[in-house]
């Protein structure tokens, strides 16, 4: 009797120790380029931190988010479904650039004459905060019961999502913005210790996002002094665009994820802590370390959308691997809750796939994952070419993008054409494969057109009056008529 007792108990403690629900901890930089991190190749910058947790983990090169811009990114991840679900395609849901250059008529900052206003906004819904509807990862994680607290940058509206603590600077509530604040990121991570320390029992989830290092470039002066001086050791030819101030806010958030790592080793929680670091969408060319990619923050080009990113999770996930597989922003809901024991949502679908047998050393099927934009947005990306020679640029056009496998396609709406790269080969997306891999392109664009279709994704058909490109404008191109 005794020993079936003992074999009982035995059994007991090994569900709960093999069913307990890890903590997680999800560390978030705005505006990080994909390689200002060390680990993956920065030339200037010093994350040793950021580095060393990396070498902790499994480092996922072909890393996405959603959106090439910080509220779409967050408002993927926070309710695991694509931004023509939410809404949400660029902070203030409008255009920004020359009215004149926009061959569709979408929203636009510029834009004066109140009948295009009105016209232009009638297409097709676009806001700026997400739905109380949705049932985002908080909520859902509470039907686990988890404690959650949501520090630093949120960018989806007023309504806190389900979280328990959340604060915008680590030390008030959850409104108001903290751009350039240089002690933002210190006191954002004071906060985060003290919720770590107040719920060392667990569970827990701690989403941790920084403002830095968005503009405008600012950094403590002995910080920056330090890279100033390391600058003027190296010699003029080889100093690229390093920028001692950009540099400077790096290591604010470098500093950050070795003080919140380091506290949950301290409590000894390392090996019942996932800890995720990210950022929410690509650098500036201005500042970032971005080549060989094209494009920036903005484009759904890559240099937009593929970010850093490395998991740790003591025990479970292999330290010095990594992983090619391509991931996105809507993998974390399904992903948390898997690994949480949580219920996913009922009430809207969930677009990304649960990435957890990747952190186990295994492989998940092949997907594809999706883009869309209907907007633009001036800056580095495609270049249009104007009369007199002149040339324009824009970060943004209205296009839908997709990869699958090595594979990415990307519809431009304005003209209707094909853009099919292959992003293992040409990573820099210089050449295009439409004429050489029809087939595929055909596939791919019939894949992109139900995902279109499901989605119920808003593609601008409506030209813009106001367009003035003279001869590009006399080569305009019907809207291809959608299945």
């Amino acid at each position: 009797m005794c020993r079936i007792l003992l074999l009982f108990i035995v059994l007991v403690l090994s569900v709960s120790a093999f069913g307990e629900k890890p903590n997680i901890v999800f560390i978030m930089a705005d505006d990080l380029g994909w390689m200002d991190v060390g680990y993956a190749g920065a030339e200037f910058f010093e994350t040793p931190h950021i580095d060393k947790l990396a070498a902790q983990s499994m480092v996922f090169t072909n890393a996405y988010t959603c959106g090439p811009n910080c509220a779409p990114t967050r408002a993927c991840l926070m309710s695991g479904t694509y931004t023509p679900r939410h809404k949400i395609y660029q902070p203030g849901g409008r255009s920004k650039g020359n009215i004149n250059y926009m061959r569709l008529l979408v929203p636009a900052v510029a834009r004066t004459d109140k009948k295009l206003i009105k016209k232009a906004a009638s297409q097709f819904p676009i806001t700026n905060s997400l739905d109380p509807k949705f049932v985002c990862i908080p909520e859902v994680l509470k039907t686990a019961g988890y404690t959650t607290a949501r520090l630093g940058k949120w960018h989806l509206g007023d309504d806190t999502q389900g979280f328990d603590v959340s604060s915008s600077n680590g030390k008030g509530g959850p409104g108001g913005r903290f751009y350039g604040n240089i002690n933002v990121a210190e006191q954002l991570t004071d906060r985060a210790i003290k919720f770590i320390e107040d719920n060392k029992k667990g569970p827990f989830f701690l989403y941790l996002c920084h403002w830095d290092v968005h503009t405008p470039i600012r950094a403590r002066k002995n910080v920056v002094k330090k890279y100033k001086e390391k600058l003027d050791k190296i010699p003029q030819g080889k100093r690229q665009n390093f920028n001692p101030v950009y540099a400077g806010m790096i290591e604010a958030v470098d500093t950050s994820v070795g003080r919140v790592v380091a506290k949950i080793d301290e409590l000894g929680l390392g090996e019942n802590t996932l800890i995720i670091f990210i950022s929410d969408n690509g650098g500036r060319t201005a500042v970032s370390q971005l080549a060989p990619l094209r494009g920036e923050k903005g484009s759904l080009l890559e240099g937009g959308v593929r970010v850093p990113a490395c998991i740790r999770w003591t025990k479970t996930i292999k330290p010095k691997t990594s992983s090619d597989t391509p991931i996105t922003s809507v993998d974390f809901l399904p992903t948390f809750a898997s690994i949480a024991g949580a219920k996913l949502p009922t009430t809207q679908p969930v677009d990304g796939a649960d990435i957890s047998p990747i952190l186990k050393g295994k492989s998940i099927p092949e997907r594809s994952i999706f883009w869309h934009y209907p907007l633009y947005l001036s800056g580095r990306g495609f270049t249009i070419d104007l009369t007199g020679g002149r040339t324009y640029r824009w970060r943004g056009v209205p296009s839908t993008s997709m990869r699958r496998g090595d594979f990415k396609l990307i519809e431009l709406h304005e003209d209707n054409s094909i853009l099919l790269y292959n992003i293992k080969d040409d990573p820099g997306e210089t050449k295009n494969l439409v004429k050489k891999m029809p087939k595929l392109a055909e596939k791919l664009l019939a894949e992109m057109d139900k995902w279109q279709k499901d989605t119920k994704a808003p593609i601008p058909t409506v030209l813009n009056p106001e367009y003035d490109l003279s001869a590009k404008a006399s080569k305009r191109k019907t809207p291809r008529k959608r299945k």
